[in-house]
C-alpha cells in the first residue's frame, strides 16, 4: 500500500507507467477499486492510497468498490473473500 500524500506527481506517473500500482483505495472508507472509477477519481488526495494488486488491498482490510468492481463486491458481500 502506498499513500498518495507522500508521492510527488512525477513519482506517481512513474509508478503508473510501469504498472507498479493498478488499484486505488480510500483510506477513510476502506474501499478499493480501479484507477478509472468515477467514484475514486473524486476522492481527496489525503484519503487515497494505491495497491499493487487486489490481494494487497484485501490484506490491508479494504473491500471492493460496488461501482467499478461489481463482481468482486458481490463475492465480498456474500462472505466468499
Amino acid at each position: 500500500m502506498i499513500d498518495h500524500q507522500i508521492l510527488s506527481d512525477d513519482e506517481l506517473y512513474v509508478l503508473l507507467k510501469h504498472q507498479k500500482v493498478i488499484l486505488a483505495g480510500n483510506s477513510h472508507l476502506k474501499i478499493y477499486g480501479q484507477l478509472s472509477c468515477r467514484s475514486g477519481k473524486r476522492m481527496q488526495r489525503k484519503n487515497r492510497v494505491f495497491f499493487q494488486n487486489e490481494q494487497d488491498a484485501l490484506d490491508h482490510g479494504y473491500r471492493p468498490c460496488g461501482h467499478c468492481m461489481k463482481r468482486q463486491y458481490r463475492i465480498w458481500k456474500n462472505g466468499s473473500i
